[in-house]
C-alpha cells in the first residue's frame, strides 16, 4: 500500500532499502515515488467465487475491478503519505459512484471470512524536515505530543535559510498524527460522496466502520533515526482512533518493518502486538504459509497477500 508515480519492477526483491545520508528511501520525492509492494500492481489471483479477498487502488482507477471477491482492502492514499486515491470516492476524473473503490469493496464483496466486506489501508512515511535540498512543506512546526514538544529550528539549504519543525521523536509524531486525520476526512468525504449518489448499500463514512492497514514499506522515505520512525507510526495510530478507528494493523515484511522501527519489543508501546498484513507471497499457497510465520509486531498475522494476475490476492489468516 505509494506521489505520482515511480513505479518499481514488478514485486521488487524484499530487500533493504540503503541509508541515504539521514534518510532510508528508493523513491526520487518525498513519502514515497514508489509503487508500494504488491498493491496495486497489475499482478493478483481472480477471486470470482473464492474465500480469499483482493486489494486496489490508485492503479486501478478506471479500469475493471475484481468479481467475486470474498472482502476487498482500498488504499486511501495515492502512493504517498499525503496524497489522495483519486478513485476512493467519485472525484471529477472518476464522477460515478460506480468507479469508486470504496463502493466496490463495500457493495460487492460476498463475505465468507473472518474479514468484513471493506478495509482500508494508507501509506506512511517519515520524511522529516527536508528531502533533497527542499523544505517538505506538511512537516509540523509544533505540537504537543507523548514525546514532548513539536518545537521549530532554522535550517540552511541552497536556496536560502527556512524555520521549519525540528527533526525529533515530537514533530514525527504529530506528522504521523496529522497524516492519519487527514486519512479519516478523506475516507468521510469519499463515503459522503458516494451516499449522496446511491443509498441502496449504505457505505460507512467513519474511521469505525472499517479495520485500517498502515503500509510499512522501504520504499516510502524514512529517518535512518528509527525512534523518530516508531514516533510517526505511533502518531498516526493515535490519529486514527481519535477519529474512532477500533483496529489499526500494518501491511510488511519482517525485513522492512525492522530496518524502518528497529525492532518491536513490549517497550514498543502501540506498535507491540498490532495486527499484521503480511506481504511477500508470490503464490496463494505462499500466502497461506506466511500466515504460520513468526510474527514481527508480536500480533496475531491477520492477512498474508499474493501476487498475481490480474489482480493482489489476500488470504484470511485463522
Amino acid at each position: 500500500m505509494g506521489r505520482r508515480v515511480l513505479r518499481l519492477a514488478r514485486w521488487r526483491a524484499l530487500a533493504l532499502g540503503a541509508l541515504v545520508g539521514s534518510v532510508l528511501t528508493l523513491g526520487a520525492v518525498p513519502a514515497s515515488a514508489v509503487q508500494p509492494l504488491g498493491h496495486g500492481s497489475h499482478g493478483g489471483g481472480s477471486t470470482s467465487g473464492s474465500t480469499t479477498g483482493n486489494d486496489v487502488s490508485y492503479p486501478q482507477c478506471g479500469g475493471s475491478l475484481p468479481t467475486g471477491q470474498a472482502f476487498g482492502i482500498v488504499g486511501v492514499t495515492g502512493g504517498l503519505a499525503n496524497d489522495l486515491n483519486p478513485c476512493l470516492g467519485p472525484t471529477t476524473s472518476y464522477p460515478s459512484y460506480t468507479e469508486s473503490e470504496l463502493y466496490w469493496a463495500v457493495a460487492t464483496s460476498i463475505g465468507g471470512t473472518n474479514q468484513p466486506p471493506a478495509s482500508l489501508y494508507v501509506n506512511t512515511a517519515d520524511p522529516g524536515n527536508t528531502y533533497n535540498g527542499t523544505v517538505i512543506a506538511d512537516w509540523p512546526t509544533s505540537g504537543s505530543t507523548p514525546d514532548g514538544t513539536c518545537s521549530t529550528t532554522t535550517v540552511t539549504l541552497s536556496t536560502g535559510t527556512y524555520n521549519v519543525g525540528q527533526n525529533s521523536d515530537a514533530c514525527a509524531w504529530q506528522y504521523g498524527y496529522n497524516k492519519a486525520t487527514q486519512d479519516a476526512s478523506w475516507l468521510v468525504a469519499a463515503a459522503s460522496a458516494i451516499n449522496g449518489l446511491e443509498n441502496s448499500t449504505p457505505v460507512p463514512s467513519t474511521a469505525s466502520g472499517y479495520p485500517w492497514w498502515l503500509d510499512v514499506e522501504t520504499g516510502n522515505t524514512w529517518q535512518s533515526d528509527t525512534t523518530m520512525n516508531v514516533a510517526d507510526l505511533q502518531g498516526m495510530i493515535a490519529g486514527l482512533e481519535a477519529a474512532g478507528a477500533t483496529m489499526v494493523g500494518v501491511y510488511s515484511t519482517s525485513a522492512q518493518w525492522d530496518s524502518i522501527t528497529g525492532g518491536t519489543t513490549s517497550a514498543s508501546g502501540s506498535l507491540w502486538e498490532v495486527p499484521e498484513w503480511v506481504a511477500g507471497a508470490r503464490t496463494a499457497s505462499g500466502a497461506q504459509a506466511n500466515c504460520t510465520q513468526t510474527s514481527f509486531t508480536g500480533g496475531a498475522v491477520t492477512l498474508a497477500q499474493w501476487s498475481g494476475r490480474p489482480f493482489d490476492g489476500d488470504v484470511a489468516c485463522p
